[in-house]
């Protein structure tokens, strides 16, 4: 890579902390409980991932196919099946997640649990391959 050009991310990400809470809502706002993945792509042409989902004490599902359009950031939120390939995650599931994309993006994880009065919620990068 030459020195003045920039690396738009990975080709593999890592989250190893999966763990789809509650759907409960918030009292005084609209706000439920989720997780989401949100992949960015700086590049000039489209991305196509590759989502594979490990589980504790059954089989992955892997190769699930995701798209993000060149110069655009995704949600894909994983308790909305029609976005993450028809995969349906049982709440409080403990699962972890590899991305394998054929270009470079950033992947970003969130979790916004619900289920105690001061709700919770978490944003962490995810680690790069």
């Amino acid at each position: 890579m030459n020195s003045r050009e920039l690396q738009n991310g990975s080709k593999s990400w890592y989250v190893a902390d999966g763990w789809l809470p509650l759907k409960r809502r918030t009292k005084n706002a609209d706000l439920e409980g989720h997780e989401a993945i949100i992949i960015l792509n700086c590049n000039e042409d489209k991305a196509t991932v590759l989502m594979d989902v490990f589980y504790e004490d059954k089989e992955p599902v892997e190769n699930i196919e995701l798209e993000v359009s060149p110069k655009r950031v995704r949600c894909f939120r994983m308790d909305h099946p029609e976005e993450i390939g028809g995969l349906q995650i049982g709440r409080l599931e403990q699962y972890a997640l590899r991305f394998r994309s054929d270009i470079e993006v950033i992947v970003q994880y969130g979790r916004m649990d619900v289920t105690q009065p001061n709700l919770a919620y978490i944003g962490c990068m995810g680690f790069a391959g």
